[in-house]
């Protein structure tokens, strides 16, 4: 399983106060961490000796390319030598679309990087300015075709479904062209309201109400579903969960197991697009034990739901189905 070593560097090189972000609260972290430090901690986590093959350096929270030139080095020195021993597969950094030259990206891949992720958030020029963002969706376009132009990076995009004047129909349009672009791995992540931003004050002023966690996963399983069937990864669904971000947590769509729920979800749908045209009544479902918890779906909701309509449901494990599929059978 692929594993990422994740250095968070909050607030750092971000040249915006985008209308969700406090990075500090979405990382855990009370301050930015030094090249020093990161040394300490990847000789710490190498020390445990992971698996080169599935192991990767990330660095997540800030805007990773602009970061004063001698900062960034040095994080990319502390983390050079272990690249360079095949230790790991290589250097994944996170960063904004307007972050993307071709000086950067010459930099960052004489230090092996890897795989660059882009915070694109919408592709609407409107959503965006709403934000703050400081982009246009232009400047994702450019930064896409530059990443692909010079080759050998993996490509990574970054979205947020819920944003301060965002529509189904302007979300709808982003990710159509989010599949245009093509990129290799994706994040979606439901619009959630810190204490502490802008967005927290329109949220605290009724200015703005964000989709909560029963709207939101029905979409982000739609597009889990989909994007994965267009050979799309979608490497994150939801934020990482973490005691600072929960306890400045305001509204929208936070779920701890966020993913698990969407992937429950499907399971759900399936099943019922299985049971169409039938009388509802007693039914076994036969499914992979690894799916039996996203199923039954937290405090059994989804075993609750079924029944609602009229669909009551036992469960039989079985190895021999593949996980993410299930099979009904009628009593």
């Amino acid at each position: 399983m692929h594993g990422n070593i994740a250095v968070f560097i909050p607030h750092l090189g971000c040249p915006h106060a985008c209308s969700f972000c406090d990075q500090r609260s979405i990382s855990g972290a009370e301050r930015p961490v030094t090249p020093e430090e990161v040394s300490a901690l990847l000789r710490e986590a190498f020390a445990r000796k992971p698996d080169p093959a599935c192991t990767e350096i990330a660095f997540f929270g800030g805007s990773f390319t602009c970061i004063p030139r001698q900062e960034m080095e040095g994080f990319l020195q502390a983390a050079e030598p272990y690249v360079k021993a095949k230790s790991c597969t290589g250097i994944r950094v996170s960063t904004r679309p307007d972050g993307i030259s071709r000086e950067v990206l010459e930099l960052l891949a004489r230090y092996g990087v890897s795989a660059i992720e882009l915070g694109a958030q919408s592709l609407s020029d409107a959503v965006l300015a709403r934000n703050r963002r400081g982009h246009t969706a232009e400047d994702v376009r450019q930064a896409v075709s530059a990443i692909r132009d010079f080759g050998g990076f993996s490509l990574g995009l970054q979205v947020m479904a819920g944003l301060p004047g965002d529509s189904r129909e302007i979300w709808n349009a982003t990710m159509e062209e989010v599949l245009r672009l093509a990129p290799d791995t994706l994040r979606i992540y439901p619009t959630v309201v810190l204490d502490g931003t802008r967005m927290g004050e329109w949220y605290r002023q009724g200015i703005y109400q964000p989709p909560g966690v029963r709207e939101s996963v029905p979409l982000c399983a739609g597009l889990l579903d989909f994007f994965e069937g267009q050979g799309i990864r979608v490497i994150r669904l939801g934020l990482h969960a973490s005691r600072s971000l929960e306890e400045r947590l305001l509204g929208g769509a936070y779920h701890p197991a966020f993913r698990e729920l969407c992937e429950g979800e499907l399971l759900v749908q399936q099943l019922i697009r299985g049971l169409a045209g039938r009388v509802p009544g007693p039914v076994t479902v036969r499914l992979n034990p690894r799916d039996r918890s996203k199923f039954t779906g937290p405090h059994r909701q989804n075993l609750t739901r079924l029944a609602e309509l009229g669909w009551q449901v036992t469960i039989r494990e079985d190895t021999e189905i593949p996980a993410g599929q299930i099979l009904p059978e009628l009593e």
